[in-house]
């Protein structure tokens, strides 16, 4: 059935992602997009105009709880997306971090309650697990705030189960793990390789290079969410969309490279590099939550299906029009 849903960060990466898939399933969406003097709503700005009828735009904050309240009216279900998820910007200034991901979900859960909306998706991160202790990496696995920002993540995380354990309201927890795909932002390291061959350089600048990621293609993790939409029972659960498979930066790295027919030399850069103890080291999902509880599996899963998310994401960049709003020329955090 069509529902009228509030999506906030909408405008954003997977929320832009996810918006679309809902507008083309049918459903009605208020986007909840960051005021800007510009007017802009970010990746909304590209969307097939013959979805936008179904489209209605609030330009607010999180922070604001007066307008996420008049946000909120009227929809059925909430996908809480907002946050700000930039790692190297939390250790510049976590204050607005504990503002935006802690407060700004306080905001989205007390208007959720006093109108009574019937389902609330809350965005988590596999970040907030930290360094991974024991593999594939579980639910109930303990929580390590390894930065600021997967400190306010954990806060956040908690404060979604709280309304549900204390009010009863149906919050249900997405976790999902390393998502990638067309217009991520260029703080994360595969747009950050893709750009740099493409703009013609041999030597690659990166951060640490051991690490391990599980990564989930962006289509993939949009179908965790409308799955979530409709699954029965999941209130109060935390559910991951991973894929269980890992590899590692400089893997990965090499095998963009690879598809795209370059070759490169890797440079650890010094100020991509995290601090000793913030850098989380192996991340890798158990998927099987998500297959009981949503009956979701990824499609992009083993490398082949890796592989087949990476060319999507490298014919996206390729692009001029796309590759216009990325810069390789210097370090953003």
């Amino acid at each position: 059935m069509a529902k009228k849903i509030l999506v906030t960060g909408a405008e954003g990466f997977i929320g832009s992602h996810l918006t679309e898939a809902l507008l083309a399933s049918g459903h009605r969406v208020r986007a909840f997009v960051l005021y800007n003097s510009f007017g802009s709503h970010g990746w909304l700005d590209q969307l097939n105009p013959s979805l936008k009828g179904a489209l209605g735009i609030f330009m607010g904050d999180v922070r604001d709880p007066h307008g996420v309240r008049k946000a909120m009216e009227g929809c059925d279900a909430v996908l809480h997306l907002a946050a700000l998820i930039g790692i190297p910007y939390s250790y510049h200034s976590p204050d607005t971090y504990v503002d935006t991901n802690i407060k700004g979900t306080l905001n989205v859960l007390q208007a959720a309650r006093e109108l009574g909306v019937k389902r609330v998706i809350h965005t988590s991160t596999s970040e907030v697990y930290g360094t991974a202790q024991t593999v594939p990496i579980r639910e109930d696995h303990p929580l390590e705030g390894q930065s600021p920002y997967s400190a306010t993540k954990i806060g956040a995380d908690q404060l979604a189960l709280s309304f549900h354990r204390s009010f009863g309201l149906p919050v249900t927890i997405l976790r999902p793990f390393n998502t990638y795909g067309p217009r991520q932002s260029a703080r994360a390291v595969i747009p950050t390789i893709i750009t740099q061959i493409l703009r013609g350089k041999k030597e690659i600048s990166l951060g640490s290079l051991h690490p391990t990621r599980d990564l989930v293609y962006v289509e993939d993790t949009v179908a965790g969410f409308i799955n979530a939409l409709e699954a029965p029972g999941i209130e109060g659960e935390v559910i991951h969309i991973g894929t269980g498979q890992e590899i590692s930066i400089e893997n990965l790295a090499q095998l963009i490279a690879e598809l795209m027919g370059a070759k490169i030399k890797i440079h650890s850069s010094g100020e991509r590099v995290r601090p000793d103890q913030s850098e989380v080291e192996r991340l890798v999902a158990d998927p099987a939550k998500a297959k009981k509880l949503l009956k979701w599996q990824p499609q992009h899963h083993g490398l082949e299906g890796l592989k087949k998310g990476l060319l999507k994401t490298i014919d996206w960049f390729r692009k001029p029009e796309n590759l216009q709003f990325y810069e390789d020329s210097r370090y953003v955090i």
